[in-house]
């Protein structure tokens, strides 16, 4: 069976971030074959010897161990050795992956909800690219039809189990940035670690009191949230606010549920978008070229701080290729980062005399520990550090439970392949409510400019059955109030 056919087959396909689907359709044979399809991919195409090591780790889903667990199998059935690292950030298996020389896996979904799931897959250099992604379709794999029954789970579950965990990849990870950092980094400063179901809390915790701080934790939960640092659930903003309200904080930490993406709230309790914490974190460690997706704010390129800028589609896959371009010119340090928060590293960073190593793949803790440390040393409060920036916000929220291949077909009407017939296309729809169009970008979705500035972008999600609208203005207000007429208006495309 070719991995291309089953995606087909069950919906469990390629998104921005790894295989995602349901559950319930992520059976234990979707996910050995999946595994068994990558592992035989770095056999043949890049290197990967046989009896190999692969690293596997997870989040705090309730399914990940059973899909761990049929990864795990599929790696030991492909002739290589399955590691097992434990319940970590998917930064801290793929930092301990790129220095081990390993291969890796993360059983995760990020922030969708717990009936979904996903896969990431990284080489031992870091992330799979999209031509890795074609590659692994492309695969042939063999599934023995006595290992399951016919509902696709194993036939006898009590014989397949996960190797012993390694706490290695943790301890690695956590090293990485005490490190990194001066020992007084944060010291002084009182910070809320809202926990929920995070797997990034126990590293966050560690980092943030090894760097001095002294860390109030909150917020913990045994079961899974969907927390999305891209589209902030109106319950993680009013936690927020009433946390600082009742405490002395000089900030709040959180991140997704894998780790990879940061929350970083100052002491109003007001959360920090990631494309203006992304910005911070890159001046802060001295970045010379700066990459991210089209959906950014705008003033990475106003603030005139960074020798070179480079736009892509969304996703970390294209962040990185970007990353990877501007690096083959010569520039350095070069990092990257999403509208989501999560920060990406393809040089080496020096600092003082203090040294970190690449990490090609989202990162959390290093925005929370740099632009909260980087307001200390300046003397200001977080919600001062941006004061520099040019004023301009962006909003961003979705519509759940819209089918992909609607939003497709409804966008298609503003990509003629004619600047001026898509300009007028989208001020027949928008126009009465936004005014006129100046210009169309195509990058990834749909990006409206206006004659006045402002902006609003239109974009399936590539993790799960969304429409997303993203919206640019100069002040807090508009930037809500344009997003949230654009979702009255695709509300409408239901019918």
């Amino acid at each position: 069976m070719r991995i291309g056919d089953l995606m087909t087959e069950t919906g469990v396909k390629f998104g921005t971030s790894g295989a995602r689907g349901r559950v319930e359709d992520m059976t234990d044979r979707v996910c050995y074959a999946y595994t068994q399809g990558f592992v035989r991919y770095l056999l043949a195409s890049k290197g990967l010897a046989d009896g190999a090591e692969v690293g596997l780790a997870g989040d705090y889903r309730a399914s990940s161990r059973r899909i761990l667990t049929a990864c795990a199998k599929a790696v030991t059935d492909s002739g290589c050795q399955a590691r097992y690292l434990g319940r970590i950030p998917t930064p801290a298996l793929a930092a301990y992956g790129i220095a081990q020389g390993w291969p890796s896996i993360m059983v995760t979904g990020s922030h969708i909800p717990d009936d979904r799931n996903g896969i990431k897959f990284n080489l031992a250099s870091g992330e799979i690219l999209k031509q890795d992604e074609e590659g692994i379709r492309s695969q042939q794999v063999e599934i023995p039809a006595s290992l399951f029954d016919t509902s696709g789970r194993f036939a006898a579950p009590s014989e397949v189990a996960l190797p012993r965990e390694d706490p290695s990849a943790l301890e690695h990870y956590i090293a990485r940035y005490l490190h990194f950092f001066p020992d007084d980094w944060l010291a002084g400063l009182r910070i809320g670690l809202y926990e929920h179901s995070s797997v990034a809390r126990d590293a966050l915790f560690r980092v943030l009191t090894g760097l001095g701080a002294a860390v109030e934790r909150l917020g913990f939960s045994e079961t899974f949230l969907p927390v999305d640092t891209e589209a902030i659930r109106p319950e993680d903003i009013a936690l927020a606010r009433e946390w600082t309200a009742d405490s002395q904080l000089d900030a709040l930490v959180s991140t997704d549920g894998d780790g990879d993406r940061p929350l970083v709230g100052d002491e109003r309790g007001e959360w920090l978008r990631g494309d203006i914490v992304g910005v911070l974190c890159a001046r802060a460690l001295g970045a010379a070229g700066v990459v991210t997706p089209i959906s950014s704010n705008t003033a990475l390129e106003r603030s005139g701080w960074f020798s070179e800028t480079l736009r892509t589609r969304i996703g970390s896959p294209y962040v990185i290729a970007g990353m990877q371009t501007l690096s083959a010119r010569g520039i350095t340090p070069v990092v990257g980062y999403e509208a989501n928060g999560g920060f990406l590293t393809n040089s080496e960073i020096d600092h003082e005399g203090r040294r970190l190593a690449a990490l090609p793949t989202r990162d959390a803790v290093i925005v929370a520990v740099t632009v909260i440390g980087a307001a200390r040393a300046k003397g200001v409060p977080v919600s001062a550090l941006g004061a520099e920036l040019p004023q301009r916000y962006t909003y961003s929220d979705r519509l759940k439970d819209f089918p992909t291949h609607l939003s497709a077909e409804r966008l298609a009407a503003f990509r003629t392949g004619d600047q001026e017939a898509d300009r007028a296309a989208l001020e027949a729809v928008f126009g009465g409510e936004f005014g006129p169009v100046a210009d169309v970008d195509h990058t990834d979705g749909i990006r409206a400019t206006l004659a006045n500035g402002d902006v609003f972008h239109l974009r399936p999600s590539g993790n799960a059955p969304e429409l997303r609208a993203y919206t640019e203005a100069a002040s807090v207000d508009r930037a809500r109030e344009l997003n949230q007429r654009c979702l009255a208006i695709l509300e409408g495309w239901r019918d």
